[in-house]
């Protein structure tokens, strides 16, 4: 039976506003079951694939968003996200840091209400102009984390490194 740690239920105060934790975040991204996911790779072995291919494995419609690339695992690829039809309210970010700003941009103007920016340090894997983009544009961000670790049934590795994040108190709240 496969371990998953437990999540806080408060909500934290922050400038005088509630502010969802993290974790009821990526909750919410989870529970939604059609997003994009921009930056997704044509190449079968990167790291997005598999994450791709697992959360399609895991039930999820996941929508590719690849300018480069016509259809991947035969599902139609938009070139961007205010191009998909029908529209999804959230997006996973595979992207590079360098284009995820203008991304998080481009999500503003495709309706986009929650984004996950894919990455290994937390809010650190955010940059100063993302936290602008998303608070101007009522974007609701999950900071940085690998999607992975939150799996129902994360494989003995994924499972480790949310583990080894709880010990050292960067697993998000």
């Amino acid at each position: 039976m496969p371990f998953r740690l437990p999540k806080p239920d408060e909500m934290r105060q922050k400038g005088g506003q509630n502010h969802m934790t993290t974790s009821h975040l990526i909750d919410e991204f989870l529970s939604i079951k059609r997003f994009a996911m921009v930056g997704v790779s044509r190449n079968k072995r990167d790291f997005s694939r598999r994450l791709f291919d697992e959360l399609i494995d895991q039930g999820y419609d996941v929508v590719p968003v690849n300018p480069g690339a016509v259809a991947i695992e035969g599902r139609r690829c938009f070139g961007k996200v205010q191009e998909i039809e029908p529209r999804v309210s959230s997006a996973l970010l595979m992207t590079p840091p360098a284009i995820t700003d203008r991304i998080l941009l481009e999500c503003a103007d495709a309706g986009i209400t929650l984004a996950w920016v894919y990455g290994i340090s937390g809010e650190r894997d955010l940059s100063p102009d993302a936290l602008k983009i998303s608070n101007s544009h009522g974007i609701k961000i999950v900071p940085g984390y690998c999607p992975f670790m939150f799996m129902p049934e994360p494989a003995l590795h994924h499972w480790l490194h949310a583990l080894v994040w709880k010990a050292i108190g960067r697993y998000p709240n």
